[in-house]
């Protein structure tokens, strides 16, 4: 309820934001004095600029931004428009002509990277103004005065925009991230107590119930924590602009976020706990772990953004961990690693809690890219063809849009200016949204023309609950920001207009131009990226398991350069598994046609277990710095046993990185058809039995069937047989601290690896069904079908 609630005001309030700029901008263009008005000839972009600048949940630093950007793309366009028309002369233009000089200029401002996107789509706005216009006026056109009526248009919605964020009281970024990051302090704070009740669970029921209430939690965080991540650079264009918002220090949300993956782990944890009460957990270790846990909650109390008083801890607090002596003296067994690996977490946690907040410069505080241009990667191939298709799109938009009617031509064109993206978009999906989008708001509009056609004051109030709905329409998932902001333009250049002719003429003409801008644009998305997002998957999938491979085989205990490449890889794979989420959900939503159906949920669980895989990557990456360090200051003491356990390590990276090697094999190739094609051709023989001389390859060992046959698990045990080893062999003044943390460091790095055989045993089942669907007569054997693969690549 307090949810829906929050959504309600939160939809309401942006609205409101919408129809003040929206009204501002009425009055502007209808209701001012006769010569301002003639020089703001299209209010139609004027609404449009600000449409685009008061977005979702926009606040002060936003329009701010939205401000200067505008001005950036009119300094931009404005100028190099000018000398152009002067030069060619607007009545020498033609359809063909236009629309080339919209495309060779489209190309300019969508090449460079670093240009915000928000300038770049009101500089494709204006572009589609200029010259269209100039074409349809021919001769009566202004070389001078026509781009600079361009400029006060955007002007007026910009400024309006600012005005709407202003009135009746300034929205702040600043107060929206203190209010969120309280919020998000509040969250994990619930999370943490709803873990611990969890592990020191009596029964075996409770626990399914607060982990199910830890995870609903969980969303409710990552929607706090995205609100402020987003709102970030808003609050340096408010610092930019008031000076009395001067940060010294970390704000709350982005401390939080630093333990989200210690939450992850805590959870991993809970479900691999396979009997409760937790067998360690007596009277005294139980009360021990609340008294940590009341800490690690005050710890999460927020912290003001302008705060420059970092938090205090007492001597206390940092030998909390003294308080769990018990600890030392268990011994570490495979059915106890959760129930070990959970304290790791909740020791890291507490680690994390004593960390001061970082404190930042003022200079740094403040440091925006104003001039939001720069040469780097301009002329990169990357670049190059998004600018490329972008500029083909406008272009022919222009063309045919000329071309089926010269007054409306530019309603073509517009729609695909203003709505550019900055990566790849389910094509399908956004031209259907957009056309529906654009049909809803016109209806809206011609139905409140009919209704109020002698009230022009009611007719632009009457956008206000319409903004509501657009509202949540851009908040939803089936329509997004692309319909959200379709509907809202649709029906606010009717409402907000006059002198247009019949508005039901005017709103049929509009949606056939922007039909016909939303067919150029499909056509050359599929002419120039032919590439399906479900293919796309699959590349990115096979790509994934590689580098998960190369992060398995960097594990090693003892060597610095190793665990270097291990936190590389890591972050490597993280970014080609966020990748890989944001492809697999265009390939959910794109039409199959005559292709063979995306498996949804199959990728679905393939990414959860991937992502799994770079949390305990991350894990094991923190738990084998932990004991290369201790090893260097034990003075050669560890020498031995860690040479054991890293034998244990390099036996385990082999096992676990011959099953993953298969799948990326096995995800590597087209079909089954086309590669028992090819080994037809080449004439290739891939069993064991016949001669392939040394260039054969043994058959790579499944985990499914080491797991099977207790191999990885006689692995894991000896790993832990060497761990009590290690852990009898500390002497230091401080044993009991010592111990517990080499213990905890130990038992997760166990944990871990008993977790990365199940993931990888997911993976595995996963692929099977994978390649099944995709050959559903064929019997599927990933042991095979990789000796056949090795086998054709050694030609």
């Amino acid at each position: 309820m307090n949810e829906a609630q929050a959504r309600w005001r939160g939809c309401l309030a942006s609205a409101f934001r919408t129809a003040l700029a929206c009204t501002i901008v009425g009055c502007a263009t209808l209701y001012s004095p006769a010569f301002l008005q003639r020089q703001i000839p299209f209010p139609a972009f004027s609404y449009v600029t600000a449409i685009l600048i008061v977005s979702t949940d926009a606040t002060l630093g936003d329009a701010l931004r939205g401000c200067w950007l505008a001005l950036y793309a009119t300094a931009q366009i404005v100028g190099p428009a000018i000398l152009c028309l002067w030069l060619i002369g607007p009545a020498m233009l033609s359809s063909l002509t236009t629309a080339l000089a919209v495309a060779l200029c489209a190309f300019v401002v969508a090449l460079p990277e670093s240009t915000h996107l928000v300038a770049k789509r009101i500089a494709l706005g204006q572009i589609v103004i200029l010259y269209v216009i100039a074409f349809i006026n021919g001769a009566d056109t202004d070389a001078v005065m026509h781009p600079v009526h361009v400029a006060a248009s955007t002007a007026v919605g910009a400024l309006a925009s600012l005005l709407a964020l202003l009135l009746p009281y300034p929205r702040l970024a600043y107060y929206e991230v203190k209010q969120k990051s309280k919020l998000l302090a509040e969250n994990a704070a619930e999370r943490l107590k709803l873990f611990v009740q969890a592990f020191c669970a009596e029964d075996g029921t409770s626990p399914l119930a607060l982990i199910s209430q830890a995870k609903s939690c969980g969303l409710t965080g990552t929607k706090f924590f995205q609100s402020i991540k987003t709102q970030q650079e808003s609050m340096q264009w408010e610092r930019l602009a008031v000076k009395i918002f001067q940060p010294r220090q970390k704000n709350t949300g982005d401390r939080l976020q630093d333990t989200e993956i210690l939450f992850r782990g805590m959870e991993m944890a809970l479900t691999s706990i396979s009997s409760y009460p937790v067998k360690m957990l007596d009277g005294e270790l139980k009360d021990d772990l609340l008294r940590l846990f009341i800490k690690q909650a005050e710890s999460f109390l927020p912290i003001d953004p302008v705060s420059t008083v970092p938090e205090s801890s007492s001597a206390e607090d940092h030998h909390i961990m003294k308080s769990l002596p018990k600890l030392r003296t268990f011994p570490i067994t495979h059915q106890d690693l959760p129930s070990f690996f959970f304290l790791f977490c909740m020791n890291s946690i507490h680690d994390k809690s004593l960390t001061k907040p970082s404190v930042t410069k003022p200079d740094n505080a403040c440091k925006i890219n104003v001039f939001c241009f720069s040469f780097k990667g301009i002329w990169s191939s990357s670049r190059l063809m998004p600018a490329f298709k972008c500029a083909l799109s406008l272009g022919l938009a222009v063309l045919f849009g000329l071309l089926y009617s010269k007054e409306n031509g530019y309603w073509s064109a517009l729609p695909v200016a203003i709505s550019l993206a900055s990566a790849r978009e389910p094509t399908f999906k956004v031209a259907n949204i957009k056309a529906q989008g654009t049909a809803l708001g016109t209806v809206y509009g011609v139905l409140g023309c009919f209704l109020f056609k002698k009230f022009l004051p009611i007719r632009i109030f009457s956008l206000l609950p319409w903004f509501i709905l657009t509202d949540f329409l851009r908040r939803d998932r089936i329509y997004g920001q692309a319909g959200g902001i379709s509907a809202a333009i649709g029906a606010v250049l009717i409402l907000g207009r006059k002198n247009f002719g019949p508005p039901s003429e005017f709103g049929m003409a509009r949606i056939t131009e922007t039909f016909i801008g939303l067919s150029c644009s499909i056509i050359v998305e599929l002419i120039l990226q032919p590439t399906r997002a479900s293919t796309l998957s699959k590349n990115l999938l096979s790509k994934s398991l590689g580098t998960l491979h190369t992060c398995v085989n960097s594990v090693s205990l003892g060597i610095s350069s190793k665990l270097s490449d291990l936190e590389q890889n890591q972050k490597r794979l993280q970014i080609q598994i966020s990748e890989l989420e944001k492809v697999i959900e265009e390939a959910d939503v794109e039409p199959n046609f005559w292709f063979f159906p995306f498996h949804t949920a199959c990728y679905g669980r393939l990414l959860q277990s991937l992502s799994k895989t770079v949390d305990l990557l991350h894990f094991i990456a923190q738990t084998v710095g932990y004991i290369s360090l201790q090893q260097e200051s034990q003075e050669g003491s560890w020498e031995e046993v860690v040479s054991k356990l890293n034998d244990n390590v390099k036996l385990f990276n082999e096992m676990v990185g011959s099953s993953i090697k298969c799948s990326e094999q096995v995800t590597s190739i087209k079909s089954l058809a086309l590669l028992e094609k090819e080994l037809e051709k080449k004439n290739v023989s891939w069993d064991d039995d016949l001669e392939l001389g040394k260039s054969q390859n043994p058959k790579m060992v499944m985990v499914s069937s080491l797991h099977e046959n207790g191999i990885l698990e006689g692995i894991i045990d000896s790993y832990l047989q060497h761990s009590e080893e290690l852990l009898d062999k500390i002497h230091d003044e401080d044993v009991n601290e010592l111990k517990c943390q080499a213990l905890l460091n130990l038992a997760a790095l166990g944990f871990c690896m008993s977790s990365l055989v199940k993931e990888t045993r997911e993976i595995e089942k996963e692929i099977k069904e994978l390649v099944q669907w995709e050959n559903p007569l064929s019997h599927i054997d990933l042991n095979e079908i990789s000796s056949k693969i090795h086998a054709l690549h050694k030609l």
